[in-house]
């Protein structure tokens, strides 16, 4: 695992293989599965969960290079703030790009990349990521989690 100047917060677990980068904010009570990418600028708010392979991006528009020809460097690159309120889960290899909020209590299913926020509750899966559904037994679920703010 490599932890670069993040803040982890208690009781939470970190498989293999995970990087988390700089000015990340991790909450209590989360679980990050193995080879996952966290990079800076995400916040993930208690009790979170990240399957295994998920990958943060967060920069709009990356590039190797300036339009002046000379090599990006960390003073180049712009990066945009992504929020994973509290008890959202996300799937196995799933993508989440820039500037993205997911719900509390979201799920965002395996394999899918999102490109839109999540609202509260919602399940989201596919290329690109749409609503399928919302989590039933929401109150019931939150309680046993130690309840919805």
């Amino acid at each position: 695992m490599n932890l670069y100047g993040c803040s982890i917060g208690a009781r939470t677990r970190i498989g293999t293989f995970v990087e988390i980068q700089k000015n990340v904010v991790v909450g209590d009570d989360c679980k990050i599965s193995s080879h996952s990418f966290i990079c800076e600028g995400v916040t993930l708010e208690d009790g979170v969960f990240i399957g295994h392979g998920v990958m943060f991006t967060n920069d709009t528009y990356p590039r190797a290079v300036n339009a002046d020809g000379s090599l990006q460097t960390e003073a180049d690159w712009i990066v945009i703030p992504t929020l994973v309120k509290r008890h959202a889960s996300i799937g196995s290899n799933a993508t989440i790009l820039p500037g993205i909020t997911i719900g509390e209590a979201a799920q965002v299913g395996a394999g899918a990349v999102v490109t839109k926020d999540v609202p509260d509750g919602a399940i989201v899966a596919g290329v690109p990521a749409r609503i399928t559904g919302r989590v039933h037994d929401r109150s019931v679920n939150m309680q046993a989690l130690g309840g919805m703010r």
